[in-house]
């Protein structure tokens, strides 16, 4: 007997939408990244490996490599060490005042990148109030003192914690709570429980973080860059560094294709293992999570004490961002918090300068321009991939993950190689492009997350909608857009706002990529953070970090929180 297959012929239609996505995954995914590749690979038109002979007697270069892999390492341990007890003092453990340890702990998923950086410059750095503190203890000490790979760090361990905050919570949720009250039973102490139950179950989870924490560390471009100094400068900023110079542009290729090697290996690793991981409960009556409580008293008190630490440690940096973007321009200089500084001049300005609000006007036009954009093709993709028996469609699956292979730099370079020649240098100012060429960038890097979250909701959909629809006589675009798309507008929505947020204070992409006429926040923030900027734009960088964070945190309570909830209400109500 043979078997079914989908044979379907192909309207007009449907073909040349199959031929628009294949020709937007080759132009500017496919070919960039090959472009690159080749342009290391050749010289003169022929096969040559003088880049990398050039990249190995570069001791920057060699040494940024040397870099990347310490702190890559040793944020794996500092990382997991952080994150895992922010989880469980606020899912595990009953600590006083739990809510507000986790709102504090949550504070890495609206404060993060170049914003970040900037925060933790501001606090510690040699300006900064707590180093301005420190030398009336200490009146010898190194201004300085908050740089180099400690610095560094430092900065990233509480940065690189949201993983922990929203998978490893997930995980301890999901524990069967009859296992640890077995242990219990058995006469297991707490510590016990917590190393031979707690966490080996969380292994999988844990594995998976790891990985993931030990690319960010190699990926890592902000905190390095703007706090790692000339003592401690690893792979992304030293491509930053020779891209910014027509002789030595073979050399941020050479780099960000070893980034990007190292980066695919890494991931198939990740894969493999986890595959071969179990995740799935053998209880056939599973409890509920409870938080325990820690019996013995020093534990106890120990516990709380790190805790609020670590309280303090993530708050300091927002806290102090708030207070000053309130004061004027001489209190931030001289990090002094006067009563009589207080001002709204700074929020007053950035709603009606034209040149404050721009760079604000710039990157929200970008992010919700590519949010959109990405959105609209991964809906298209996901659907053709799904719905299609034809082999040939799952070339825009394969296509559209290509992304997530690579580092954020490689892309850039990619694109600035293939699509933004001749090339221009405006004074010492990094390499820039077209406004397009940043947009495809802002996508691309995109497509990726939203193609995997989107097919996801594509699968809780109702075979006997769509059934409903043809039977009507519905055309499956207008079945698409009409009948399925209001089922998963929530999941949608969420990924373009959690798309949006990544994107508004972007300066990994924007670096490379931006035009010196509309440059946008990350640029404008991180340049603000620079010794003997002006005070007045120190002001302003403050000002944009907090409506950042309040942005970035609207777009967390519509993805993590209940807006999605309240979407869905609403959606059910009108249907």
């Amino acid at each position: 007997m043979k078997k079914k297959t989908n044979t379907a012929r192909l309207t007009p239609g449907a073909i040349i939408l199959r031929l628009i996505l294949a020709w937007l995954i080759v132009t500017f995914v496919l070919f960039p990244n090959i472009n690159i590749i080749i342009d290391v690979l050749h010289e003169d038109g022929r096969f040559s490996t003088e880049a990398f002979t050039k990249l190995l007697r570069s001791r920057r270069a060699v040494k940024s490599m040397v870099n990347s892999l310490v702190l890559g390492m040793a944020l794996v341990v500092t990382v997991n060490v952080v994150g895992t007890l922010a989880v469980l003092f606020t899912e595990y453990w009953d600590l006083k005042g739990s809510r507000i340890l986790k709102l504090s702990y949550m504070t890495s998923l609206v404060y993060g990148g170049v914003v970040l950086a900037t925060g933790y410059k501001f606090v510690y750095g040699s300006k900064g109030i707590i180093t301005k503190l420190l030398l009336l203890i200490m009146p010898e000490m190194n201004p300085s003192w908050f740089s180099g790979f400690g610095a560094v760090l430092f900065v990233m361990t509480f940065a690189c914690t949201s993983n922990h905050i929203i998978f490893l919570t997930n995980a301890i949720r999901a524990m069967d709570y009859h296992v640890i009250e077995a242990a219990q039973n058995l006469g297991a102490s707490d510590s016990k429980i917590l190393f031979k139950v707690v966490l080996p179950s969380l292994k999988p989870t844990l594995f998976a973080l790891t990985i993931m924490t030990f690319l960010t560390g190699i990926c890592a471009l902000s905190a390095p860059l703007m706090i790692g100094g000339s003592k401690f400068q690893t792979i992304n900023p030293m491509i930053v560094s020779f891209a910014q110079a027509p002789g030595s542009r073979d050399l941020a290729a050479v780099l960000a294709l070893f980034l990007g090697l190292m980066t695919i290996v890494l991931l198939y690793f990740m894969n493999r293992v986890e595959r071969k991981g179990n995740y799935i409960s053998i209880s056939k009556t599973k409890e509920k999570m409870h938080k325990q409580k820690l019996r013995n008293p020093t534990a106890n008190i120990i516990a709380h004490i790190l805790a609020y630490g670590m309280f303090i440690i993530y708050m300091l940096p927002i806290c102090f961002v708030v207070l000053f973007s309130f004061c004027d321009a001489l209190s931030i200089k001289t990090s002094t918090l006067r009563l009589s500084s207080f001002t709204l001049k700074n929020y007053i300005a950035l709603f009606t300068k034209q040149d404050a609000f721009r760079p604000y006007l710039v990157s929200i036009v970008y992010s919700v321009a590519a949010a959109v954009i990405a959105g609209l093709i991964c809906v298209v993709a996901a659907r053709l991939v799904l719905k299609s028996k034809r082999k040939i469609d799952s070339f825009f699956e394969y296509g559209l993950l290509i992304p997530w292979l690579l580092p954020t730099t490689f892309i850039a370079l990619g694109l600035m190689f293939t699509y933004d020649s001749p090339r221009f240098l405006v004074g010492n100012k990094v390499l820039i492009g077209s406004i397009w060429i940043m947009l495809i960038a802002y996508v691309v890097v995109k497509l990726p997350f939203s193609f995997r979250m989107i097919r996801a909701a594509f699968f809780g959909v109702e075979d006997s909608l769509e059934e409903a629809a043809r039977t009507m006589g519905a055309k499956p675009v207008y079945t698409l857009f009409k009948v399925i798309l209001p089922v998963i507008l929530p999941t949608v929505m969420s990924v373009a706002a959690l798309n949006f947020n990544a994107l508004l204070s972007d300066y990994d992409l924007s670096v490379f990529l931006y035009s010196p006429k509309y440059q946008p926040l990350g640029v404008i923030i991180k340049a603000a953070s620079d010794e003997g900027v002006n005070e007045n734009a120190q002001a302003m960088a403050l000002v944009y970090s907090v409506v950042l964070m309040i942005l970035c945190g609207l777009a967390l309570y519509l993805t993590q929180g209940g807006g999605t909830q309240a979407i869905r209400k609403k959606l059910k109500r009108k249907s």
